[in-house]
């Protein structure tokens, strides 16, 4: 631990990440882990009981919090639906999976970072120097890229993470006006995938590294990192998708400014929202992502006497603050404000809620939108997260 620096213990832990994901602000409740209204004689749910939830239609049905496949190939699906005030962060364990450890990773060899390029001279950075310099990073939001229905929007999680910093390390060693790097993954299988190309690695300009406060992450949830979540070092860019993310890292490399994309930044070239496929790296827009909300449970109740539902949902992505967060629950409905919502920062995530009494039993499209045309919402705009339940009971 870095000198100066005390590790809170779980009941600050909480209190502040509440601060941080704007909980308190919305009242929530603490045992159920949904919004009420500051004044308890407001809160339309009072006295009630919560009889169930409604399934989301239309999704995979593949299984959550357990790994599938294996290699390129495996895939673990995280359990939004359980979030809660008290469970922001994703236990290691339920963590989103979008490619498993290779067999060929020998954990005996001794592991060694290769910076090299356009550097004054190369330098190799052990596993020890490495742990020796990290410190805590915070709590980051992952989001792969390819988070869709086919996967239950269940490819994003949160973890609390341990690291060094990139500009740390690099900040003296490159040359002068060198200005992108590409950071590398170890990316060799046994056997070829059907749904992914080789190579594991992006160049990003050395400016996008250092706003985004980018890091070598050696440690997650307060432990070092399992192998499928790239131990024993993986990148991380704080508020980019996953693919950029990479794991494995055992090479840095300054390159130039004509440098062309990796088969990795041309593979997920479509998801990062590039125009096209470029022909050079620096063509590339950054790989952020989006201002976005979804719900990720609906609750039904029954308060006195008749039958009312409460949709929970989550806001991340982005760098301004959204002020109004809208939803519908089909085409030809009009939009209303969030009822319970209030956001503090754009990573992690943020919780909100909304009452809701259907006029009708049927098929229901729930759409978000941020009331705010200076926040980009590509993914929203477009409908990516809508998600739809169907009600039998009013």
């Amino acid at each position: 631990m870095i000198e100066g620096l005390v590790k809170p213990d779980r009941r600050e832990f909480l209190r502040v990440s509440l601060l941080g994901s704007g909980a308190l602000l919305l009242g929530f409740d603490k045992l159920s882990g949904v919004a009420r209204p500051q004044n308890e004689r407001d809160n339309p749910f009072r006295g009630g009981k919560q009889l169930g939830t409604l399934e989301f239609k239309g999704e995979s049905q593949a299984p959550l919090d357990t790994m599938i496949g294996a290699s390129l190939d495996a895939r673990q699906f995280s359990d939004l639906s359980r979030l809660s005030p008290e469970q922001l962060v994703t236990p290691t364990e339920k963590f989103y999976v979008r490619t498993a450890a290779s067999e060929l990773l020998d954990p005996s060899t001794p592991w060694m970072i290769n910076v090299s390029g356009l550097v004054q001279e190369p330098v190799h950075l052990t596993l020890d120097e490495l742990h020796k310099s990290a410190k805590p990073m915070g709590m980051h939001l992952m989001e792969c890229s390819g988070n869709t229905r086919a996967t239950r929007f269940s490819l994003l999680s949160v973890a609390e993470w341990r690291g060094v910093p990139i500009s740390d390390l690099l900040g003296t060693r490159i040359k002068p006006r060198t200005n992108r790097v590409m950071v590398s993954g170890f990316d060799q299988y046994p056997t070829r995938s059907a749904n992914s190309i080789p190579g594991a690695d992006w160049i990003f300009t050395v400016e996008q590294i250092n706003s985004a406060k980018a890091f070598l992450a050696t440690d997650m949830n307060g432990q070092p990192l399992t192998k499928d979540h790239g131990a024993p070092i993986r990148l991380l860019v704080p508020g980019w998708y996953g693919c950029t993310c990479i794991k494995w890292v055992n090479a840095i490399t300054f390159v130039d400014d004509d440098a062309e994309p990796t088969s990795h930044m041309q593979e997920f070239a479509a998801r990062t929202h590039q125009q096209g496929t470029p022909k050079l790296a620096r063509r590339y827009r950054p790989a952020i992502i989006d201002q976005a909300a979804m719900p990720i449970r609906v609750e039904k109740w029954f308060v006195d006497g008749r039958i009312m539902y409460r949709v929970v949902g989550i806001l991340w992505g982005g760098s301004r603050l959204v002020k109004a967060l809208e939803i519908r629950f089909n085409p030809e409905e009009d939009y209303v404000r969030v009822a319970h919502f209030s956001q503090t920062a754009n990573d992690p995530w943020s919780l909100w809620s909304h009452p809701w009494t259907p006029k009708a039993v049927g098929t229901y499209m729930i759409r978000l939108r941020v009331a705010d045309p200076q926040v980009e919402t590509k993914r929203l705009d477009s409908g990516h997260y809508v998600r739809s339940v169907e009600v039998t009971e009013i």
